[in-house]
C-alpha cells in the first residue's frame, strides 16, 4: 500500500470535517456528545444516550449529529453531555437524568436557549 502524502491527509481531514460541519443551513445544525468514559457509563451515560436516541427519533429530528467521547475529566458530575449549535459556543451539561435531557432537547436544541441550571460551563474555559 502506498504511503499517503501530507496533502492527501489534509484533503481527507477537510472532507471529514465537511461531512460533519455545523451550520444553520447544513446537514447538521447541532452536535450532541455523550461522555461515555468508564465513569460516565457507571453513572448512567448509556441511559442518557438511549434517551437522546429515542427522543430524536420520536420527534423526527434529523439535523442533530449524535456522538460519543471518552471521559471529560469531571467524573463526579457524570453523566454529562456537550451541546454545540451552529455559530454558538459549546455548553457542557452535568448530573443528567432522562427528564433533564428532554428539557435540554426542548429548550436548547429546539429553542436555542441553554438550560443554565444544568450547565457547568460554556465554551472551553468559561463558567456560566
Amino acid at each position: 500500500m502506498p504511503k499517503l502524502t501530507i496533502d492527501e491527509l489534509r484533503k481527507i481531514r477537510e472532507k471529514a470535517r465537511g461531512d460533519r460541519i455545523l451550520s444553520a443551513d447544513g446537514p447538521y445544525t447541532a452536535k450532541v456528545t455523550v461522555h461515555m468514559g468508564t465513569c460516565g457509563i457507571a453513572a448512567g451515560a448509556r441511559l442518557i444516550m438511549e434517551t437522546l436516541m429515542e427522543e430524536i427519533e420520536k420527534r423526527g429530528i434529523e439535523d442533530i449529529y449524535l456522538t460519543t467521547s471518552g471521559c471529560a475529566g469531571l467524573c463526579s458530575h457524570e453523566p454529562m453531555i456537550t451541546v454545540e449549535l451552529a455559530d454558538n459556543i459549546p455548553v457542557k451539561y452535568i448530573d443528567l437524568t432522562p427528564e433533564k435531557v428532554r428539557e435540554i432537547i426542548d429548550k436548547h436544541l429546539i429553542d436555542h436557549q441553554p438550560v443554565l441550571q444544568y450547565a457547568l460551563a460554556a465554551g472551553s474555559e468559561r463558567s456560566i
